[in-house]
C-alpha cells in the first residue's frame, strides 16, 4: 500500500513554469513506477508521463514532449513534473499515480494522489 500526495499546482501565465512534486508514502515508491496524468473538465484522463522505478525509462506524451520532465528522488520517495513553456491546453488537475510498470494507460496504475490544480492563462 502507498499513498500519493501531490504538490505545486496553481495558477501561471502562458509561457510560465511549474513544479509538481508527489510525495509517496507506505510502501517505499522506489518499488513502483511512477505516472503523471491529466483531466481537464469533460475530459478523459490523459498521460503525460511515466518513469520507471530506476529511473532508466522515460517516456511522455507528445503534447508535452520537449516542454515537461519526470524526474524522481528514490532517496526522498518522491516524484517530480518540472513543467515549462506553459499553455492554456495545458489547463486541468494533474494525478500522480504507482504502479508495476511504467505506461501510458491509466488502469495500468494502481495507486493515485488526489490531484493538484494546475491553470494557465493567456
Amino acid at each position: 500500500q502507498v499513498q500519493l500526495v501531490e504538490s505545486g499546482g496553481g495558477l501561471v501565465q502562458a509561457g510560465g513554469s511549474l513544479r509538481l512534486s508527489c510525495a509517496a508514502s507506505g510502501r517505499t515508491s522506489s518499488t513502483y513506477a511512477m505516472g503523471w496524468f491529466r483531466q481537464a473538465p469533460g475530459k478523459e484522463r490523459d498521460f503525460v508521463a511515466a518513469i520507471s522505478r530506476s529511473g532508466g525509462r522515460i517516456y511522455y506524451a507528445d503534447s508535452v514532449k520537449g516542454r515537461f520532465t519526470i524526474s524522481r528522488d528514490n532517496a526522498k520517495n518522491t516524484v517530480y513534473l518540472q513543467m515549462n513553456s506553459l499553455k492554456p491546453e495545458d489547463t486541468a488537475v494533474y494525478y500522480c499515480a504507482a504502479g508495476s510498470l511504467a505506461l501510458s494507460v491509466s488502469s495500468s496504475y494502481d495507486y493515485w494522489g488526489q490531484g493538484t490544480q494546475v491553470t494557465v492563462s493567456l
